[in-house]
């Protein structure tokens, strides 16, 4: 699965650090679902699609291999 999280968190001037705390996770994860290396919960991707007041289609999509 791709996905936009860090262009997302930039644009909202957000470190990985804020952006966790933000929706109650560790960095370790922002960094691993930024690095391509964790799917996200349901829960958790509507959580960062509401923070970033987005769809979750727009930060998460899934590729062919998916």
């Amino acid at each position: 699965m791709k996905n936009n999280l860090k262009v997302q968190r930039a644009i909202a001037n957000m470190t990985q650090a804020e952006l966790a705390e933000k929706i109650g996770v560790s960095r370790q994860t922002i960094n691993a679902i930024e690095a391509g290396k964790f799917v996200p919960s349901t829960v958790l991707a509507l959580k960062l699609a509401k923070l970033f007041e987005r769809s979750v289609n727009e930060i998460f999509e899934l590729e062919a291999a998916d």
